[in-house]
């Protein structure tokens, strides 16, 4: 159902009542209680108004804040997105509180915010068999964006949501892809213990007809295909952006740190993931290849368990095996097949999208803990090949630029005075590290941050990361996540210094009492509600 907004966003303050109706099947009213304008209220606390919408099966609550945004110098502008909810389509196929979600992009959109980001679950879509694609939910959120004047940038996500940082929800890969996991379990990533990992397919069968005759990679291309030709007339205007997905949680990496049934911790180092069959197979002819097949029967036997510490191992302490020949070669083997991996899909990609106007992004993991350690050891577990003595995100970053996608990074938020000392963590250097390789493989840079944060210190580390006058800032960056929370007091309200920030260059500090730009809403805070209406109104809180 899409909610057609007919009055302007900026209702608030208007004396009379607002009345916002739709124009299909089922009639809605919202009523907005009466308030007199002021400019005067002090800035202590966002506006939130809460939307309440009665359906046939229950009633639906979101807290939507407004407040106008107005940007006059567009020079230094960074585009700020905020990612959706990982429900926002429900198992059942359908487009989850729609209502909800109307009211929701309605305030993000008097916010300033450039769009949203939504993961276009290979679990949903394709669920019902091969080539058996259900895209309805997603047109219907692609329209309502479009309603709203948003933008849509959307993830590929050929991965399992369940198990990691943030997952609030469960959607595995498709049932007939299970059913064939089931038949081959080394089609999914393998420990050196045998514990299998179902988050995404094993890039060691990339090429390998496994899933009812066809290799993941045409897999994801005929998925990639039908998006293509089922939103041709949103690409490049709605839908202005396209991350694909490389690996767990989207990101180009192996599942080396997996969260579920408690297997890892933080800040422990992981393990390598490259113990199924194929993976094996390409282990051994490699070693074979330089004479050393000696080498090909497997990881490194004494690179310890998930929650170790580096100096706790053979290979990862500070003169260990990774800085030894054979430590080189296995090493540049491991990330060299992510690299292989990441470069396979991005063809199809590229090949699939570069006439609709779209921009492709790929997004790598910030694996900032360890980062201080010689060896770099979590780094190394999930695939970047970066140590004291060499540069694991150039080569990424090169890649990425062969074939104009943006490089998309985590941890943007964080800073190493707020990590755990014993963690050896450096997520600002890691980020200087990163920003130095896109700069010098002339792609952009995009950034999100890692974990929920609502907090002003949050938003300014961002803020400082984004600006550069060296050419190597932040080209957008999207906000992990949109939920009730966001909208609460003052998150909401540092949210929209945020935007506001970003969209100026950094210029402003802070949010003023009123809002002297011209606009005709004021940043503040309602005490109490005039009075609550007949059942079906929202009110404002």
């Amino acid at each position: 159902m899409t909610l057609t907004l007919r009055s302007s966003i900026s209702f608030i303050i208007q004396k009379e009542t607002k009345f916002l109706k739709t124009f299909d099947d089922v009639s809605s009213t919202l009523t907005f209680a009466k308030i007199k304008p002021s400019f005067r209220l002090k800035a202590k606390s966002s506006m939130q108004i809460a939307h309440t919408f009665k359906s046939d099966e229950k009633w639906e609550q979101v807290h939507a804040p407004s407040i106008v945004h107005s940007n006059h110098d567009n020079s230094k502008k960074v585009p700020v997105f905020v990612m959706l909810p990982l429900d926002t389509v429900t198992m059942g196929g359908n487009l989850n509180k729609p209502r909800a979600m109307n009211a929701s992009l309605m305030a993000l959109k008097s916010a300033g915010v450039e769009g949203v980001m939504v993961d276009v679950w290979w679990g949903l879509v394709e669920k019902d068999g091969p080539f058996k694609y259900n895209w309805e939910a997603y047109a219907e959120l692609v329209q309502m964006v479009q309603l709203h004047g948003l933008k849509l940038q959307v993830v590929m996500s050929f991965h399992q949501c369940g198990g990691n940082v943030g997952d609030s929800c469960s959607v595995p890969l498709p049932p007939w892809v299970m059913e064939e996991i089931s038949k081959n379990p080394d089609i999914v990533y393998t420990d050196r213990s045998g514990r299998r990992n179902p988050e995404y397919i094993s890039l060691g069968c990339d090429s390998v007809p496994v899933l009812k005759g066809r290799t993941p990679l045409q897999v994801y291309a005929d998925y990639m295909r039908s998006f293509r030709d089922r939103f041709s007339d949103y690409l490049g205007s709605v839908i202005s952006e396209i991350q694909v997905g490389m690996g767990p949680c989207g990101e180009l990496r192996y599942p080396s740190y997996p969260e579920s049934n408690g297997t890892w911790r933080f800040p422990g180092i992981g393990e390598f993931q490259c113990y199924d069959k194929y993976m094996k197979a390409s282990l051994a002819a490699a070693a074979e290849a330089i004479g050393k097949k000696e080498w090909g029967g497997g990881g490194p036997h004494d690179s310890g368990q998930y929650n170790q510490f580096p100096e706790d191992t053979g290979f990862f302490r500070k003169d260990g095996t990774w800085n030894s020949e054979y430590g080189q070669f296995f090493l540049e083997w491991y990330s060299g097949k992510l690299l292989e991996h990441g470069d396979r899909i991005l063809v199809s990609a590229k090949e699939i999208f570069q006439t609709s106007g779209v921009k492709l992004s790929g997004k790598v993991a910030g694996i900032h803990w360890h980062y201080r350690s010689r060896s770099h050891a979590a780094e190394l577990t999930a695939g970047y090949y970066n140590t004291r003595h060499n540069d694991g995100y150039l080569p990424i970053a090169k890649m990425f630029a062969n074939h104009d996608v943006v490089f998309n990074f985590t941890c943007m938020e964080m800073k190493d005075r707020e990590q755990p000392g014993h963690a050896n963590c450096s997520p600002e250097g890691l980020v200087h590290q990163v920003k130095k390789a896109t700069k010098m493989a002339n792609i952009e840079l995009a950034g999100e941050n890692a974990l929920e944060r609502y907090d002003s210190g949050g938003y300014a580390q961002v803020l400082s990361t984004s600006m550069s006058d060296s050419g190597s800032g932040l080209a957008a960056f999207t906000y992990l996540r949109m939920n009730k929370k966001l909208f609460e007091g003052d998150n909401w309200r540092h949210l929209v210094d945020f935007v506001r920030n970003m969209s100026e260059g950094g210029r402003r500090q802070r949010l003023p009492d009123s809002d002297s730009r011209g606009s005709d809403i004021y940043v503040g805070h309602i005490e109490k509600t005039k009075e609550q209406k007949q059942e079906g109104e929202a009110i404002l809180v």
